[in-house]
């Protein structure tokens, strides 16, 4: 399946206090996890990730995507433009703790090459990953990969998506965590 992802400049990085329906994303991977109080649905999408995680009564969901893409404005609890490094964090009613770092960052296109091989390296064998298809003028496609890391009271994400088009990372570390 062909996908060309969008510009690495119209890109936003958004947390909601519910769920999304998953049919407002393409997803190309994604895993469902289960640990102690908490259950989490993880998915590559054709512009980021959506992570969306569930503990007691409570609902989180983090996208990274397109500023193009529909998505409602219902309960959105944060939004951000993705551009340099930015971090927030939010404290929940029940004592739930969201903390999240993610940057946009440009690179020479040696170094980009170089990070996106590394991440088919270590994406193949560990992680959740995605290789996009070739799209316009690159032979080689996007990457996206995530780091999933579960504790009894905590989730860690780490995403790492590629944007060839514009030489462009974008890097997110994301924890979810259970007082």
């Amino acid at each position: 399946m062909i996908s060309v992802r969008p510009k690495a400049t119209d890109l936003v990085f958004q947390l909601y206090g519910r769920s999304l329906h998953p049919e407002l994303f393409q997803q190309y991977a994604v895993r469902r996890l289960e640990r102690g109080q908490y259950t989490a649905d993880v998915s590559i999408t054709d512009s980021g990730h959506v992570v969306c995680w569930r503990a007691g009564g409570l609902t989180l969901s983090e996208v990274a995507t397109s500023s193009d893409q529909p998505v409602p404005e219902k309960r959105r609890l944060l939004s951000h433009a993705i551009q340099g490094e930015q971090t927030d964090a939010l404290e929940c009613a029940s004592g739930v703790c969201y903390e999240t770092c993610f940057q946009l960052e440009r690179v020479r296109p040696d170094v980009f090459w170089n990070f996106q091989q590394e991440l088919c390296a270590d994406g193949i064998s560990q992680g959740l990953f995605h290789r996009f298809a070739a799209g316009g003028r690159l032979a080689i496609g996007a990457v996206s990969w995530m780091n999933i890391e579960t504790r009894s009271k905590s989730l860690l994400i780490q995403a790492f998506h590629t944007f060839p088009d514009d030489f462009a990372i974008v890097k997110s570390q994301s924890v979810f965590q259970i007082p």
